[in-house]
């Protein structure tokens, strides 16, 4: 079976995120809705609807109150709420598609998101949220983040989309703003739980794979449409300095620190269940910090974009 699924699409073989997105290359005619039927339900997700086997489960220190299911919880209503929003918002990038290339793959990325929300969505009825608790409990813990970070950036999207009706615009909006800058936290989030939560790690793992193809498709069109469009240029690139100027405006800052300090308290109480365990080459988990792990994850999310907007042809926005 994995003879037939490409390798940055098999569960074993694919690399991390990051890396995958700085190098691999892939086109909406390459990536298209045949690659996808092939590719994703028997590779990526290997069958697991849920996005990890059914024996696979996060430890008690972590399905029960505590600062590590605190931590968890709110990230995972944070990204149920952005994965919806995202699936959305694609909803218009696949009416504005300008080919059947485009329209198929936004279709498949509008699925994968989707099915993204749900994962998350559900994995917080194995930390302890009844089920018929869960809506509201989405709304208690990411109020204040959906508030902050993502609905700026919705009206950001859908001024482009809905509102100008900008194929280019939107595809530079989720692949360098939204996506290009929330993925690499993904990574660190995939690395960090993979001990305490393996079921949340593959869930993670699972997202990120689908996620190198949609940054490196995105880019690909943005840098299509840019050879083939040059004078088209001036206005991409203001595009991108107004939305990193909306970036700086948003709390992210607070909202991750939030969760580290949670994340670092659970380290605190449960270290010893972390061994040796490395969350990158040659750092064990239990000895970094919370401010550590979000220099990390800043500084994999500036060379992912570096690399990306340098493949676009757009270093100036660098």
């Amino acid at each position: 079976m994995s003879e037939n699924i490409p390798a940055e699409a098999d569960w074993e073989r694919a690399p991390s995120l990051v890396d995958g997105a700085i190098d691999l290359e892939l086109t909406p005619a390459s990536a298209d809705l045949k690659y996808w039927l092939a590719a994703v339900p028997q590779g990526t997700l290997r069958g697991h609807v849920l996005g990890h086997a059914d024996d696979v489960r996060p430890l008690s220190v972590v399905s029960e109150p505590g600062p590590l299911n605190s931590a968890l919880t709110m990230e995972l209503a944070f990204r149920s709420i952005a994965e919806e929003k995202a699936t959305r918002a694609i909803a218009y990038m696949v009416a504005l598609a300008p080919d059947n290339d485009c329209l198929e793959f936004y279709s498949t990325q509008l699925l994968d998101e989707a099915r993204h929300a749900m994962v998350f969505r559900s994995h917080l009825l194995q930390l302890g949220i009844p089920k018929a608790e869960l809506w509201q409990s989405v709304e208690r813990l990411a109020q204040r983040d959906r508030d902050g970070v993502l609905v700026p950036l919705e009206e950001f999207g859908l001024r482009v989309l809905r509102d100008e009706g900008d194929f280019i615009g939107g595809v530079l909006v989720l692949t360098v703003l939204v996506e290009g800058v929330l993925a690499p936290s993904a990574e660190l989030s995939e690395r960090k739980w993979r001990v305490f939560d393996p079921a949340a790690a593959d869930i993670e793992r699972g997202a990120g794979i689908d996620e190198i193809r949609h940054l490196t498709v995105g880019s690909a069109i943005v840098r299509d449409h840019l050879l083939k469009h040059p004078e088209d240029k001036p206005r991409v690139l203001e595009l991108i300095q107004e939305g990193y100027r909306l970036w700086g405006r948003l709390p992210t800052h607070d909202m991750l620190q939030r969760r580290e300090s949670l994340f670092q308290q659970g380290i605190e109480e449960h270290g010893k269940l972390l061994g040796d365990y490395e969350v990158w080459p040659g750092r064990r988990l239990v000895d970094t910090t919370a401010e550590e792990r979000m220099a990390t994850g800043q500084a994999w999310a500036d060379r992912m974009q570096r690399a990306r907007l340098a493949y676009m042809g757009l270093e100036e926005a660098i």
